[in-house]
């Protein structure tokens, strides 16, 4: 018998994979190819009530978790939008968990509703071109100026600033030199993304050409006081509350696409005959297969783990950073099989998987590399020293 969070979850995969299957393969081929937001599939989303799966239902949400929101990214992901599908709403599912746990009750009723409709998206603007993941070095300042706080800065990798309102942006207000240490200082702001303070760069990249990824350029930006998250200088505490829940869900996204990729390859290997027999039937192209589904099973157990601790408010540090590695390496060798079972088609692009293959370096790479997660789980959990 199935456990009561079991059974929601299988009920939100259902309705997602549902939604989902209004966009087919042909049209996340054509999103791949031609870029552009796909504004539609978001609609869908929002008008299902799903942009708020995590957030409080006062505030128009949902009120689940991070679990339940992690089985709605992996469905996603699994239904063959890949990344393209899930990076189009990932930010607006964790993004504001720092308005969440440390805004005031005036900016959760500002700020949360709006983006739970669809109405405004959001952005987060934290890595800069410098700093990359040493975030308590970054350069961008916020210079209070009366009622005001006016920022200055660069910010790169940020996803969706193209068609973003908001950004959830991380600035430090006190200077370095002038703290006890780095990781104090720095404040965390929600505002409008003022285009003319702020010039949006898009990078051209390898894959997921659907949902941008930026350089920011911020030149004088005003901020008003009230767009202030929580105490001036708590800003690098209060973004880790969004650190757990992104690397779980980016586990859960990695899995769904692996998933994905490894019922393509599953198909064609039943369908493809030669030499007079499928090559399903050959154990070569089999074990591969099964070892895939095996490893990805696994971090779908690792992302359960994390995502079930986050959700009952404990550690989960070293399983959310456990379960975006494991998933990560799953995904890729699965998505590299799916090409490989394929043969020659497997590097067609109407075959699906070449895309696959190319989206699933996003998780390997975002949000953190898997040298730093494998150095969180040696110093935390091993208790072997600092190495950098």
């Amino acid at each position: 018998m199935p456990l009561p969070g079991e059974q929601d979850r299988a009920r939100i995969r259902e309705a997602i994979l549902r939604l989902c299957a209004r966009f087919d393969d042909a049209y996340w081929l054509t999103r791949d190819r031609e870029g552009g937001f796909p504004e539609d599939f978001y609609r869908a989303i929002a008008a299902g009530g799903w942009l708020g799966i995590a957030m409080p239902e006062r505030y128009g949400g949902t009120g689940l978790g991070i679990s339940e929101a992690a089985a709605m990214m992996q469905a996603v992901a699994e239904s063959g939008a890949g990344f393209s599908g899930a990076s189009a709403i990932h930010t607006n599912i964790f993004g504001l968990n720092p308005v969440t746990v440390f805004g005031t009750e005036e900016q959760k009723q500002r700020f949360l509703p709006p983006l739970i409709r669809g109405e405004e998206k959001a952005c987060f603007a934290v890595t800069e071109p410098d700093s990359g993941l040493d975030t308590a070095h970054l350069k961008t300042k916020a210079e209070r100026r009366g009622d005001r706080y006016v920022v200055t800065g660069r910010k790169i990798w940020i996803s969706t600033a193209q068609v973003a309102h908001k950004m959830l942006l991380l600035a430090r207000t006190t200077p370095l030199e002038e703290v006890a240490k780095p990781t104090q200082g720095l404040s965390l702001f929600y505002t409008d993304l003022d285009r003319s303070k702020v010039e949006v760069r898009e990078i051209a990249k390898m894959g997921r050409k659907a949902v941008d990824s930026n350089l920011l350029f911020i030149d004088g930006l005003e901020v008003p006081m009230a767009d202030l998250v929580g105490a001036e200088g708590a800003g690098f505490e209060q973004i880790l509350h969004g650190m757990n829940p992104e690397r779980i869900l980016i586990a859960a996204e990695a899995v769904g696409l692996g998933l994905a990729a490894l019922k393509r390859a599953a198909d064609y290997a039943r369908e493809r005959v030669v030499f007079g027999r499928p090559i399903g039937q050959n154990q070569g192209i089999q074990h591969p297969l099964a070892q895939s589904w095996i490893e990805l099973k696994a971090a779908e157990l690792l992302v359960r783990e994390a995502a079930e601790r986050y959700d009952r408010g404990e550690p989960c540090g070293a399983q959310a950073n456990a379960a975006k590695y494991f998933a990560a390496e799953a995904a890729f060798r699965a998505c590299e099989q799916a090409i490989l079972t394929h043969g020659g088609y497997g590097y067609a692009q109407e075959y699906h998987v070449e895309r696959y293959l190319r989206e699933a370096q996003i998780a390997r790479i975002a949000p953190v590399s898997p040298q730093l997660a494998l150095c969180y789980i040696a110093e935390r959990v091993l208790g072997l020293p600092k190495s950098y």
